[in-house]
């Protein structure tokens, strides 16, 4: 009669690699989700900061860059730069990817906040297709133009 040894599992055959292999795929997998959440942390608080939003709406409103971008016009892809605020103090410096139907833009913001009012010093939309850029403050950013006239 022969004798009978049971087969060992598979685990019990390949621990010494799956062990430490499922370790490190554990830990390179909670450093993506842990970057992924902090990137999607760090947008979220950019997108709803004031610079962001107005600049947004001014964008939004501004017939020439509507005519231009066409309606509606939202992002399109993640912002750059850096907005830093404390104690009713701060400073923002951000470019906004954007797009309409008819093309793609770059949103720039610098302002700075006193007394918990923003307060810009650029505000400006220039197209892609065209390298044209729009003041969305109103004035005329080159005043040397502006003094040869008076």
């Amino acid at each position: 009669m022969e004798d009978y040894t049971p087969k060992k599992s598979w685990f019990a055959r390949n621990w010494g690699w799956a062990v430490p292999l499922g370790g490190c795929l554990t830990i390179i997998i909670l450093f993506f989700v842990f970057l992924g959440s902090l990137i999607f942390g760090v947008s979220e608080i950019m997108t709803n900061s004031d610079p962001y939003k107005q600049a947004l709406t001014k964008a939004q409103e501004d017939t020439y860059v509507v005519d231009i971008l066409g309606e509606p016009i939202e992002t399109d892809g993640i912002m750059q730069g850096k907005i830093s605020f404390t104690n009713g103090v701060g400073d923002a410096n951000i470019s906004v990817p954007i797009k309409g139907p008819k093309g793609k833009a770059r949103l720039y913001v610098v302002g700075t906040k006193q007394n918990d009012e923003w307060n810009y010093s650029d505000m400006y939309v220039i197209i892609s297709e065209t390298d044209e850029q729009i003041d969305l403050l109103g004035y005329e950013q080159n005043t040397d133009e502006n003094e040869n006239f008076e």
